[in-house]
């Protein structure tokens, strides 16, 4: 069950396949294999809307709509999100800039992880589009999809189950106990610097009939800023000792 406590292109050249992302229509290269040449290491200043994310965030008032056997049940929980700059990443002639992220979930009631999931948080500059790849450690996967611009506000994304692109994979138990059928996350940024998120999840519980609406929303405020990236950090390393070395003759 995607969620707290729940199951959870390219350089427009000369062409020979399209796609539809998010209802934007992105042409293929021909030239599948030529990475991009010139390109910036400085991950940080290529993020596009994804900037505001970087470092790490806290919050203590996150809300937590999940299904039980005796019905829907709120949660109230306290949630830390680490966003890491990676180094530039590049499909052929596809290049993405992004972060690696970590949510980590308790609640004051117990002690215990209540939920935990790791990933990617990935923006191509050429064509605007975002990426959230979602790990969770029972069993599911998933890749959501959407489009943005550098200085967007608000980020939509969206996947669902039987997609090959865009899609979400689950264990065979969650696939009969708990299937996610789709999941959309809406990120807004707000002006005094925090941002704030809500998921939505629906759901197929085994044995009733009408969909689960699976929600969590909460809003994060930074307590850390972003380091580089590693990259970036051993170029800014070797202009240090190098501008050393020549103070130094």
């Amino acid at each position: 069950m995607l969620g707290r406590h729940a199951n959870l292109r390219q350089r427009r050249v000369a062409v020979d396949s399209t796609s539809n992302e998010d209802n934007v229509t992105v042409t293929f290269p021909t030239d599948i294999f030529t990475e991009p040449t010139n390109v910036d290491p400085d991950t940080l200043a290529n993020l596009g809307p994804l900037r505001r994310l970087a470092g790490s965030w806290e919050a203590r008032k996150g809300v937590d709509l999940n299904p039980k056997a005796a019905g829907p049940e709120r949660r109230v929980y306290i949630e830390r999100i680490d966003f890491e700059a990676i180094d530039p990443q590049a499909n052929g002639p596809q290049l993405f800039y992004g972060l690696r992220y970590h949510i980590h979930i308790t609640t004051e009631e117990e002690d215990i992880t209540f939920h935990d999931q790791v990933g990617y948080w990935l923006w191509e500059p050429a064509t605007g589009l975002v990426l959230q790849t979602v790990a969770i450690p029972r069993g599911q996967v998933a890749i959501a999809s959407g489009n943005a611009p550098p200085n967007a506000e608000r980020l939509v994304l969206t996947a669902e189950r039987g997609q090959t692109e865009y899609g979400i994979c689950s264990t065979a138990f969650l696939e009969y106990a708990f299937r996610t059928d789709s999941y959309r996350i809406e990120v807004v940024f707000n002006p005094d610097g925090s941002w704030s998120y809500v998921t939505d999840t629906v759901l197929t519980v085994h044995g009733n009939t009408a969909p689960f609406a699976h929600r969590d929303q909460n809003t994060l405020v930074k307590v850390r800023e972003p380091l580089p990236n590693p990259l970036a950090r051993i170029i800014a390393a070797k202009r240090s000792g190098h501008n050393e070395a020549a103070r130094n003759t």
